[in-house]
């Protein structure tokens, strides 16, 4: 299998190429370098050791789960959005579980609460104007389950985790911004140019963190 560090090379390079491809209107190229860049984030999981502990298999679980939600957001229509939102929702699920299985601090999840609860309103408050009446309800479970994965993501700051979880947490929720601006507020600026990278760098994060968390 490819080391961790030609893996990563390569989820780069096919985020690179998914989004000039998407830029260029080639849904098909698109299609095939988005397979590989979400791939290549599961497989770099496996190779940094993710089947070595619970954390880690936890995270691969989040992983394989975003994969499958990759694909089904390659379709543009309502039942392709609801099965891609419903696998990221899971993902997110995932990661929480993963994080509590590391272990947290309860007043590092005190201090994240407050910012990170007033953040997620404010992303309700934006979209709710722009979402259909039929995607109130997963929107705000997806909100609040988002918001949590991050919350957690900080806990495990006081228990000595990597910062990689951190990182990769508040990345993935950057990233998810961009994904609702695009499908439900639909505006003009192709916002997958900052939204896919920080994706991509946020799945390198979680993945990466597995080879920290052996022991959990």
């Amino acid at each position: 299998m490819m080391s961790p560090r030609v893996l990563v090379t390569l989820v780069g390079v096919a985020c690179i190429a998914l989004v000039a491809l998407l830029l260029a209107d080639m849904p098909a190229p698109a299609a095939a370098a988005k397979f590989i860049a979400s791939t290549a984030f599961v497989a770099l999981a496996i190779r940094s050791g993710a089947l070595a502990s619970v954390y880690g298999r936890l995270i691969l679980t989040g992983l394989a789960l975003s994969w499958c939600g990759d694909m089904f957001l390659i379709g543009n229509s309502k039942t392709a959005f609801l099965a891609g939102l419903f696998a990221f929702l899971m993902a997110h699920v995932a990661y929480v579980a993963a994080f509590v299985r590391h272990g947290y601090e309860r007043r590092w999840i005190g201090v994240a609460i407050i910012p990170v609860t007033a953040i997620a309103i404010g992303v309700f408050v934006w979209l709710e104007p722009y979402t259909p009446p039929d995607l109130l309800n997963p929107v705000r479970a997806y909100v609040a389950v988002i918001s949590l994965m991050v919350i957690f993501a900080i806990g495990t700051q006081g228990r000595g985790a990597s910062k990689l979880i951190v990182a990769g947490a508040t990345l993935f929720f950057l990233s998810d911004l961009s994904v609702a601006s695009l499908r439900l507020v639909q505006t003009q600026y192709p916002t997958y140019i900052i939204g896919l990278p920080l994706y991509y760098a946020g799945q390198i994060c979680l993945a990466l963190s597995s080879s920290h968390s052996r022991s959990h």
